[in-house]
């Protein structure tokens, strides 16, 4: 009787276990594809393509982390908005920060945007942002400079009153990257990204697009120096139609 006991429990505990994983991956994505959860860690980040939006439901005091890719020649802008627990809930202000890490899971900083935040009790919402330096196509192996690959963000609270530890958020990321421009293009290249398996390759590829405004530059000047040339040598070839 104990061992058929102990089966049945075995079997009743399998089958909860493997409906609980089914639901929760079922959960990962809305009906548009958009994340609706978080990783709770490095490992574990959720993965989110360029100008997707991910939601995420989480309780204060948690650590919420997302990746997003990034090629070479973008500079990459992470945002978080979180609807915070109810104000008759909370017992005074709190800081809230969101920080960004390379696939080295290096820091990088912030150029521009505001990445910590004071509330106070009864605001609703706060919305973090983070502008990182323009991703490089390759680095010295000592240098701190973003390389293209996969980016984290991580949101948290960083300071608050312990009563409020563990009341439920509603967060809200995006991360997008535009063109940084010809400026900063630069030869070479990294023999591959750093840890992108997660993450979808940027869409003008990890080394960035061949297309530039440099190009634009190029082109003109080369058009002016042809026409420059050309009146010189009419200037030189006949003078007195011009001393006329």
């Amino acid at each position: 009787m104990r061992i058929r006991r102990a089966l049945t429990a075995s079997l009743l505990a399998a089958t909860a276990l493997f409906t609980g994983a089914g639901a929760a991956s079922a959960g990962n994505t809305g009906q548009n594809g958009d994340p609706t959860e978080a990783g709770t860690s490095f490992r574990t980040a959720t993965a989110i393509k360029q100008d997707q939006k991910a939601t995420a439901d989480g309780t204060t005091g948690d650590y919420l982390y997302w990746q997003f890719p990034a090629g070479a020649g973008q500079r990459p802008t992470a945002r978080a908005t979180v609807k915070l627990p109810e104000p008759a809930a909370r017992h005074g202000a709190a800081t809230w920060q969101l920080d960004v890490f390379d696939g080295l899971r290096r820091r990088q900083a912030c150029t521009e945007g505001e990445q910590t935040k004071k509330v106070a009790q009864q605001d609703t919402t706060v919305t973090l942002t983070c502008t990182l330096r323009v991703v490089r196509p390759y680095a010295e192996r000592w240098s701190g400079d973003p390389l293209p690959g996969a980016y984290y963000v991580r949101l948290t609270v960083v300071d608050g009153p312990d009563q409020d530890m563990g009341l439920p958020l509603h967060a809200e990321v995006e991360a997008n990257a535009e063109d940084a421009g010809g400026k900063y293009a630069e030869g070479g290249e990294l023999g591959a990204p750093l840890h992108a398996g997660a993450v979808a390759e940027p869409e003008d590829g990890w080394t960035g697009s061949w297309w530039s405004d440099r190009w634009l530059w190029t082109v003109g000047g080369a058009v002016l120096g042809a026409l420059l040339a050309i009146g010189g040598y009419t200037l030189t070839r006949h003078p007195h139609r011009f001393s006329r």
